[in-house]
């Protein structure tokens, strides 16, 4: 059992790393422009 958690601690671990080095890396301002740009596409604005 504790070895369970000890995985799911580590797996939640990398994760949370992961997206904090994501977000540093300016790739959630690119996840949004592009979210925008394909919602502008879809409304027929832009």
């Amino acid at each position: 059992m504790t070895r369970k958690i000890a995985l799911w601690a580590a797996l939640f671990a990398a994760a949370v790393l992961l997206i904090v080095l994501g977000v540093a890396n300016g790739g959630a301002r690119d996840a949004m422009a592009k979210a925008v740009r394909i919602c502008m596409e879809c409304i027929g604005i832009g």
